[in-house]
């Protein structure tokens, strides 16, 4: 860890002291990110903040992002690291965001897919933001969906921020956040907006292997509120790449992001949910009614078709 010297005035005199810059490790899974990698790195080069270093982590690419993180990390061997599974193998997001983070050496972890892009005062401002507040074991704020990259005039009109549903600029208590998570009353952050400790990850684990894909974020999220106090910021620092080969781009298209209604990997969660809160000794009584609430669905089909197409025609009737 480096640290920096400034100057403070006090009683008339320059007094030096020392700005202390916790070392952050950014975490970068790719997979078959060719287009869109280098942009993403370089965003954490633009960084306001120095004190960083980043893990490039191959999901078993197959196209030119290899080359494109190899080719950083031999450029910059102090700052880049290159990471993949053994045998190259594709092992999915949360075993290589795992991967990441065993191989971090940082007080502070932090995500960026290789289709996102930071903004240059993210780091600098989200340490700040811990070092404000000692408890919080994470902080995070709003995400801009981010439709302009293709530089079409028709697109940044669709450039909108992704709210997360609660009062911003302000300190969340265990579960508060999870409660409402499971209610849909907020969303999850996204990875690219998140600043987080490092000894939450070994307070929590890290990522939960059995979601490759879908709900890796939402799971991993889900055991940090019920743990560790959250500050959630009203700032937005990241810009989240819509486009059509995306993970969720694609879930969209098929349903399975539509938390109104039954899908599969929605239930996934929910069981893994409820194995969770059962090993951890939860008790909760309103963290396992939100829990209950969102099987209805599911153990009640027609009842729950009939509740949606009543509201359909209400909603018509107004």
């Amino acid at each position: 860890m480096e640290t920096n010297l400034g100057s403070v005035y006090l009683g008339g005199s320059m007094v030096d002291t020392i700005i202390r810059q916790p070392l952050v490790s950014v975490i970068t899974i790719f997979l078959n990110a060719g287009k869109f990698i280098q942009e993403a790195i370089e965003s954490v080069f633009a960084q306001t903040y120095d004190e960083w270093e980043l893990l490039l982590v191959d999901d078993g690419s197959t196209d030119g992002s290899t080359e494109i993180a190899l080719g950083y990390a031999r450029q910059y061997p102090k700052k880049v690291r290159y990471l993949k599974h053994d045998g190259h193998q594709n092992q999915g997001m949360s075993a290589s965001r795992n991967l990441g983070i065993s191989n971090a050496r940082g007080e502070y972890i932090a995500f960026l897919d290789a289709d996102d892009v930071w903004l240059p005062h993210k780091l600098e401002q989200q340490a700040v933001i811990l070092d404000s507040y000692p408890v919080a074991g994470m902080v995070f704020g709003s995400t801009q969906y981010w439709y302009s990259w293709t530089g079409n005039s028709e697109d940044s009109q669709s450039d909108s921020v992704r709210e997360i549903g609660v009062l911003p600029n302000t300190l969340y208590q265990p579960p508060q956040l999870l409660t409402l998570l499971l209610q849909n009353r907020a969303n999850a952050p996204a990875t690219c907006s998140v600043l987080i400790r490092r000894r939450v990850f070994d307070e929590v684990g890290g990522f939960e292997d059995i979601f490759r894909g879908l709900f890796e974020d939402r799971a991993f999220f889900a055991k940090v509120y019920l743990r560790v106090p959250v500050y959630v910021s009203s700032e937005c620092w990241d810009r989240y790449r819509q486009h059509p080969d995306s993970c969720c781009s694609v879930a969209e298209r098929t349903g399975q992001l539509q938390l109104s209604r039954p899908n599969p990997e929605h239930l996934n969660f929910l069981n893994w949910m409820t194995e969770y809160l059962s090993k951890q000794g939860i008790r909760d009584e309103e963290v396992w009614q939100a829990l209950q609430k969102g099987f209805w669905p599911y153990n009640h089909p027609i009842l729950y078709r009939l509740s949606r197409i009543k509201k359909r025609l209400e909603y018509i009737w107004r």
